[in-house]
């Protein structure tokens, strides 16, 4: 599509979307009817106008219970996703020393070192534990448990797919 075709079908676009919005009855019903307001009060009719709510103020003992951030399940998430980054380092390694190559591009740059690799998967391993302690200060303890079941997840699939292709 040339670009004038294009400027011509946008125009042609903005040209009916304008006629439409001038000719939908809907958009200008957004005022009150002026011959409600003409006519007064009736008894036991709604008002035309709305109230504001009053706010509503969140109580602590409203909020849901607050976990410790070390609590069992976030041990427990951290050793299997520390377990599984040191596996996935274990199988890179093996696999990069045996000529083979790595096909993340992130780590690609860190593997021509075992000290390299090493830092690569111990920085994810402690990025995961610092994404999971920031997505609990904030509150969000559905996320904070999410990041560290995605790294498994990850590192899982990374360590069968080495292991698959050796």
């Amino acid at each position: 599509m040339t670009f004038r075709r294009l400027f011509d079908f946008f125009r042609l676009s903005s040209v009916a979307l304008l006629v439409a919005g001038a000719l939908c009855p809907a958009l200008h019903a957004q005022a009150p009817d002026k011959t409600l307001l003409a006519l007064g009060p009736l008894p036991d009719a709604p008002s035309p106008f709305v109230e504001a709510a009053p706010p509503v103020v969140l109580t602590p003992s409203n909020l849901g219970v607050e976990h410790r951030f070390l609590d069992n399940q976030n041990r427990v998430l951290f050793i299997a996703a520390a377990a599984l980054n040191g596996a996935d380092f274990a199988v890179t390694r093996a696999n990069l020393q045996s000529g083979g190559q790595e096909l993340n591009p992130l780590v690609r740059m860190f593997g021509r070192s075992t000290a390299g690799l090493a830092a690569n998967f111990a920085g994810e391993t402690l990025g995961s534990i610092g994404l999971s302690y920031f997505f609990h200060k904030t509150g969000h303890h559905k996320l904070e448990r999410a990041v560290s079941l995605v790294n498994i997840g990850g590192s899982a699939g990374a360590v069968s797919f080495g292991l698959a292709n050796r």
